[in-house]
């Protein structure tokens, strides 16, 4: 994704394209006024690497609709918390109910038939099949395979995230922010309700981010939820309905970005404390 075409393209998506993410969003059971109850809800989530506690008790829900930030310094948990949610890591402890049933320890490829799945923060595209192919791959995984509207299903979704000139590119040829859009391209083929955002503004520039940015806020539109790892505040500011702040594997604070500047004790875990004189 060039920044002259991030910046001449606007972050709204054509009919045919909005057509795709609502019948995501059908899929998903719609958006966020549908139910009142959780999408997804994790409680007291552990994880340990021999001694060191890595999540020690997270907790937290994610509405239909939502995109929820997942924030925090280096070490905080963040990754290894949408790692064990994804099923990449068992959990050594606590509950992840998705939509209202037990899913802890399931595996990776049962639970994107349930409707979660997520981006990396390095995307691992099959680099010598197209980029349709890897979008087409991907389809086959999903809730519902391919079906006699795939095609027109992967060539909207390569329109809605910019990659349709590229469609017929080797993956490998790619820029490292054409990767990342082809990643969520994947992950959004198999047509999730629960969609986990690693670090997906990292390495793009100001026109790209505002441009993904766009795109994620329509697919929480359509009722997708979203649970968003992300060091860049501006982009978190963008995108975000709410955010937890992690520090050491634990909860340390829940509400707007906003709200979380003005708390000493998020202050303090990603500036350090002041000096004492």
């Amino acid at each position: 994704m060039s920044s002259d075409a991030a910046a001449s393209k606007p972050t709204t998506v054509g009919d045919a394209t909005s057509a795709a993410v609502a019948a995501s969003a059908a899929t998903a059971g719609g958006g966020r006024a549908a139910s009142a109850a959780p999408l997804l809800r994790v409680q007291g989530l552990a994880k340990h690497f021999g001694a060191f506690r890595a999540l020690d008790g997270v907790s937290f829900d994610v509405m239909p609709g939502e995109v929820l930030g997942l924030v925090g310094p280096n070490g905080s948990g963040k990754t290894t918390c949408i790692n064990v949610i994804t099923g990449l890591y068992r959990p050594d402890g606590g509950s992840i109910l998705y939509q209202g049933r037990p899913v802890g320890g399931m595996a990776a490829h049962r639970l994107v038939h349930q409707g979660i799945n997520r981006s990396f923060q390095i995307p691992k595209p099959f680099k010598t099949l197209t980029v349709r192919q890897n979008v087409e791959v991907a389809r086959t995984y999903g809730q519902h395979g391919g079906g006699a509207n795939a095609d027109t299903g992967i060539g909207e979704l390569l329109r809605f995230l910019d990659l349709e000139p590229h469609a017929d590119r080797y993956a490998g040829e790619l820029t490292s922010a054409q990767q990342k859009m082809l990643d969520l391209a994947r992950a959004l083929a198999t047509r999730p309700k629960l969609l986990c955002v690693d670090e997906l503004g990292a390495g793009l520039n100001p026109a790209e981010l505002d441009l993904v940015a766009g795109r994620l806020r329509e697919l929480a539109r359509s009722g997708i939820a979203l649970l968003v790892v992300e060091h860049l505040m501006d982009f978190v500011d963008q995108v975000t309905d709410r955010l937890i702040v992690l520090s050491a594997g634990k909860n340390l604070f829940e509400g707007t970005l906003s709200q979380a500047v003005q708390d000493p004790r998020v202050v303090e875990v990603f500036l350090g404390a002041p000096d004492e004189h």
